[in-house]
């Protein structure tokens, strides 16, 4: 099935590179212009804005809360007649250590509040936290994409795995423009989206 979009695309296949494409400029213009240090950082207004930017070119729901239920393999996310709560609930964590910060990414992950795109968006969410309270950022490009997803899969149980895996692969080139573009290509890697690297898509193109 393919998600309805605003380009009229009916293979997906096709709606996946024409995605990738779009997105990934609009997560470079998003570091280019200062839109990045311009967030409520961890707020899910935050992480909606984000999703947003990233999105809006494409789908209508981009930057609003899922109003469907939706499930990854056998596990299913926050149903969508508490997510509002949840979302709240969410944006009262703490914030102000690594362990902290991680298990309210790992919340936010179980609550998915978007149709499409929540993982893109929420690692893009969980960099600006990191910055703000640690002056660190997540090297992407150095976490192994298998071990993430597994990872992130048992994080809801245990986030032990999760914590070590990012901790390992921090870095204090916060402003990097280099270190942001290979971030946004491995997170996209993650997702099956491998198409376009980010230093290509140029913002003035």
């Amino acid at each position: 099935m393919v998600l309805e979009n605003k380009l009229g695309i009916n293979d997906s296949s096709e709606l996946a590179r024409i995605e990738e494409k779009i997105s990934k400029k609009k997560s470079l213009e998003m570091f280019e212009w200062g839109l990045l240090n311009t967030f409520e950082v961890g707020t899910f207004k935050a992480l909606s804005e984000i999703h947003k930017c990233l999105f809006e070119d494409i789908y209508d729901f981009a930057g609003k809360i899922r109003d469907v239920n939706i499930a990854k393999g056998n596990f299913r996310f926050v149903p969508v007649m508490y997510l509002e709560a949840a979302l709240a609930n969410i944006a009262n964590m703490p914030q102000s250590t690594f362990d902290e910060i991680i298990q309210k990414y790992v919340e936010m992950n179980v609550a998915h509040p978007f149709r499409e795109g929540n993982g893109r968006s929420m690692r893009i969410w969980l960099d600006i936290i990191l910055k703000k309270e640690l002056k660190q950022v997540v090297d992407w490009s150095k976490v192994d994409k298998d071990d993430y997803m597994l990872a992130m899969e048992r994080s809801p149980v245990k986030d032990v795995e999760i914590k070590l895996l990012l901790r390992t692969a921090l870095t204090d080139k916060i402003y990097d423009r280099e270190v942001y573009m290979k971030g946004i290509d491995a997170s996209y890697h993650y997702e099956g989206y491998h198409v376009y690297k980010t230093a290509n898509l140029n913002s003035e193109q």
